[in-house]
């Protein structure tokens, strides 16, 4: 009877052994080096690819809602081939640790005008976009903070576009550029 329960309490407490204590550490190793990839995975996509990101804030009603959506965010290589009415997820220049979602409006070369509703500057008063800068807007103007409150927006400080709404699955959506450009 105690030669049986030796070899059961060998069996339950690996660690007792020296085989055991082998076994623990290679299972240990493999488990790290899977965790590793994982990680690296993870960055790497994040990257180089795009991410998942929640939303919120009224600035972009009604095409995103106040709270509660989820988005995937691509990448952006090269901040030059955003196209107006692009949906551009950049760091907000009042704030750079806060990451924002706006409408790209004006590229390098435009004229803009300031804030067509007048709430915020005279509805005449017009503004060429500098090169390497983008003017950017919220749907909705009236919460919005924007290139109406802090000018145009470098490349620079764009992170992504956003490409879709994941959740909720009912509002899944992906989102195209619908700008019609007016000379």
């Amino acid at each position: 009877m105690q030669n049986l329960w030796r070899t059961a309490s060998r069996k339950l407490q690996p660690w007792s052994t020296k085989e055991g204590m082998k076994f623990l550490a290679k299972r240990g190793a493999i488990l790290t080096c899977h965790f590793v990839n994982a990680g690296c995975a993870l960055h790497l996509f994040s990257q180089h690819v795009g991410w998942i990101h929640q939303m919120a804030g009224p600035s972009m009603l009604p095409t995103l809602a106040n709270s509660g959506e989820w988005i995937i965010q691509s990448q952006v290589s090269d901040p030059h081939k955003l196209s107006r009415g692009d949906l551009v997820i950049y760091a907000s220049p009042l704030h750079p640790k806060r990451i924002v979602c706006k409408r790209l409006l004006g590229l390098p070369g435009d004229v803009v005008c300031v804030d067509p509703t007048g709430d915020m500057a005279p509805s005449t008063e017009h503004v060429i976009v500098p090169k390497g800068h983008m003017w950017m807007i919220g749907d909705n103007s009236e919460f919005a903070r924007d290139s109406r409150t802090y000018g145009p927006v470098s490349m620079a400080l764009v992170k992504g576009k956003l490409v879709a709404r994941c959740w909720p699955p009912s509002a899944f959506t992906i989102f195209h550029s619908n700008f019609e450009y007016i000379d």
